[in-house]
């Protein structure tokens, strides 16, 4: 296995871990691809990841990757956000976990899909978001996955539509 390169940006900011959970590990590689790290990571109060670690997918990969996405932009079904986890739960602290600014996307619908193998993704922790004068979203512990090329990348998709449950 080769060295992996992890890169942050304010690395002293950062929090999480950029290793891939316990349940994961046996499908992926830890490899070196500084471009595609580099593309993954933000600015402090400008989103994207903090930190971050690529990986490669092995060939007999079956991890399902979920994202949240405007389904008024149909081009952002595929987009290159991912997470490991279904999202669940208040919809504002999802938001707040993934950094996702309401100009960004509604997150009216979900998309999950399975991952290809041999494909490159970055793994890391949420850098921080400033949506507004009233709203940043601080750096976050949740990992996410940056994949460049989704469209390419993933297979057996199946999407769901967002509908009101209010509590």
């Amino acid at each position: 296995m080769s060295t992996g390169v992890n890169i942050a940006n304010n690395e002293a900011e950062c929090i999480g871990s950029n290793a891939l959970p316990a349940t994961l590990r046996k499908d992926f590689e830890l490899i070196q691809d500084t471009a595609l790290l580099e593309k993954a990571l933000g600015a402090p109060n400008a989103g994207g990841l903090c930190q971050g670690q690529v990986y490669q997918s092995k060939k007999d990969v079956q991890v399902t990757l979920f994202r949240a996405w405007n389904s008024t932009n149909p081009s952002s079904k595929l987009g290159p956000w991912w997470a490991f986890e279904q999202p669940e739960g208040n919809t504002a602290k999802y938001r707040s976990d993934y950094e996702i600014c309401y100009q960004w996307s509604p997150i009216d619908s979900l998309v999950t899909c399975t991952l290809k193998p041999n494909v490159k993704v970055v793994v890391g922790t949420g850098q921080s978001a400033t949506c507004s004068e009233f709203l940043t979203y601080p750096v976050s512990a949740k990992q996410q996955i940056y994949i460049s090329d989704a469209e390419n990348a993933l297979s057996s998709c199946t999407v769901l539509e967002s509908q009101f449950s209010w509590k």
